[in-house]
């Protein structure tokens, strides 16, 4: 399987999963454009909102190419400090129903065994734009259907778990904390669970502005891994506007 990204993938991606945004933000722009026919807007408002309008649309399309398509994130370089290869023989890589990294870490860690679980609910994880991904989504083989609640693997077994832009879709903290309870369970002593995120903090909302509250504090990431049972929860950043989680049992 081929794991070289398209160029402007990832803010393609934005575009084409929250559409619904951009035609909506667009179509503000027209009426806005159109009220001046009708009302005696004073100028430096009126392009004070334009502005402001502008900002919210392409700011986080311009944050996204950055991310996604010029960090180098999909190389996982930032991986390298954190794991060494030798030590990896079973993976779990869990997504919400939109998965872009299974092939990508098959590919870093070819000699291990990678076990790839879906845990998107339709009935809870309702956001419009995830729904869209799963309809282009590339499947990994073997690819299993799951609850949040139950990770179908012998307890203490995996060297990693990897949770990748993903868990934030879990909009409510006690599927939350029963979930990473689930990771918790499946983690050999001395493994590791990989997340990351974005945080609902002020370089997030710089870059997304009110979309910002789709993701979480790291307060409240903390709060969930402890109360999980895992002792450790260390956080380096991948650009300002993402956190990689380093947790363990």
């Amino acid at each position: 399987m081929e794991i070289k990204r398209r160029p402007f993938q990832g803010v393609l991606n934005i575009l084409s999963f929250n559409r619904h945004f951009y035609v909506g933000g667009l179509a503000v722009m027209a009426v806005l454009f159109a009220s001046r026919l009708y009302v005696n807007w004073p100028p430096m408002t009126f392009e004070l909102v334009v502005i402001a309008f502008l900002y919210g649309l392409t700011m986080p399309l311009i944050v996204s190419a950055w991310v996604y398509d010029f960090s180098g994130y999909y190389n996982f370089h930032w991986l390298t400090p954190l794991i060494h290869n030798d030590s990896v023989a079973q993976i779990v890589n869990i997504n919400a129903g939109f998965d872009e990294t299974s092939f990508i870490i098959k590919h870093r860690f070819p000699s291990a065994s990678l076990q790839v679980f879906d845990f998107y609910n339709a009935d809870r994880h309702t956001e419009p734009a995830i729904k869209r991904a799963r309809k282009v989504s590339l499947v990994y083989p073997n690819t299993k259907q799951i609850t949040s609640g139950v990770i179908p693997v012998a307890d203490k077994s995996i060297d990693i778990v990897f949770l990748l832009s993903a868990v934030h879709e879990i909009r409510s903290n006690d599927e939350k904390v029963q979930f990473l309870k689930e990771c918790y369970r499946i983690c050999k002593p001395n493994g590791k669970v990989i997340m990351v995120e974005h945080l609902r903090d002020v370089p997030n909302f710089l870059a997304f502005s009110i979309g910002f509250t789709h993701f979480f504090s790291r307060a409240t990431w903390k709060a969930a891994f402890e109360q999980a049972g895992f002792s450790t929860f260390r956080e380096t950043k991948f650009t300002p506007f993402m956190s990689v989680f380093n947790c363990t049992p």
